[in-house]
């Protein structure tokens, strides 16, 4: 059952309002995506090469599947309130760490309860470090790999709204955010199944989070500080189209052939062993055009069980886009 919340605004509130990009809401949205095993229409390529590598890893049955069920609500206490407009994954996990252990037990309540929900109830100390440790895990495993191109959209969607409230004003930016949001009279109204969101139990202003993975609008309130309300972003759809570059000669004359077509090749992070496969080149030599890739800042190396995974960096996808 749906239930109608409302959001009121002052001229403070307003001044207040913010936008901030945080790996942790893309951690608990990604992962609840992997869990609830449906075909996504966009994020079926990153579903199908990521999710034998959460599964292998155990994330599946660890802690993250009962802090992070298919649906309905979502642990606050990981995605804490960022600081900054864009904090990095370790300033969120110190973040989670340092979480009051009232504020676990209030979260958890909330919860299907488990074993690990009841150990954590416990002793909040005790388990929060192995928690973040697994976080840690699922994202080396599943988006650090693909950082470089979700933090280029999620960049490009605080860019366009900050451009559409400076040229149309907040109303406009509201209305157009979501289909379960508008904006009337100074109050912003959502459409919620549940997690009623008031002025009454929030903080001043508002925090705006755009995500990739978020299938619709999810709200976290933890007073004094401003809510948060994170929503899908613009241009997700894009986001693993596979387009080789149009002037990769180009590229080649100043790269060399064999890197440049390693880094077309990585338009998904793959091992060496795999692309070596796809390429033709030997391993020893993909190894060492790697190395050399890697030197430059075009690629990043991310540890996946007993692989290792290279991935094109935001230079590499910046040089690449430029070329088209």
């Amino acid at each position: 059952m749906s239930v109608l919340s409302e959001l009121a605004f002052s001229a403070d509130d307003l001044a207040l309002t913010r936008f901030a990009v945080s790996p942790m809401w893309e951690v608990v949205a990604g992962f609840r995506l992997l869990v609830s095993r449906a075909a996504h229409p966009v994020h079926r390529p990153w579903t199908e090469q990521v999710r034998s590598r959460v599964d292998d890893a155990g994330l599946t049955a660890g802690w993250l599947a009962d802090l992070v069920p298919p649906q309905n609500y979502l642990c606050d206490f990981l995605t804490p309130f960022p600081t900054e407009s864009a904090p990095s994954l370790d300033a969120e996990l110190a973040a989670i760490r340092a979480t009051p252990a009232a504020f676990v037990r209030r979260d958890i309540a909330k919860l299907r309860e488990s074993a690990r929900t009841r150990a954590l109830r416990a002793d909040p100390e005790r388990w929060l470090p192995q928690i973040t440790e697994e976080i840690e895990t699922f994202w080396e495993i599943a988006l650090a790999p693909y950082w470089a191109k979700i933090r280029a959209v999620l960049d490009a969607e605080v860019f366009h709204r900050a451009r559409q409230v400076a040229e149309h004003g907040a109303a406009h930016f509201f209305n157009d955010l979501h289909t379960t949001v508008s904006w009337d009279d100074n109050t912003l109204r959502l459409v919620r199944r549940c997690c009623v969101l008031s002025r009454q139990t929030a903080g001043p202003g508002l925090l705006l989070v755009p995500s990739v993975f978020a299938a619709g609008v999810l709200t976290w309130m933890r007073y004094p500080d401003p809510p948060q309300l994170a929503y899908p972003a613009r241009g997700t759809g894009t986001l693993w189209e596979r387009r080789p570059p149009a002037r990769a000669e180009a590229i080649a004359a100043v790269l060399g052939r064999s890197r440049t077509r390693l880094l077309t090749e990585l338009a998904a992070p793959a091992s060496t062993t795999e692309l070596a496969g796809r390429t033709g080149i030997s391993a020893a030599g993909v190894s060492q055009h790697l190395a050399a890739l890697r030197g430059a800042g075009m690629v990043s190396a991310h540890r996946a069980g007993r692989s290792v995974l290279y991935a094109r960096t935001a230079v590499a996808e910046t040089l690449l886009t430029a070329a088209d």
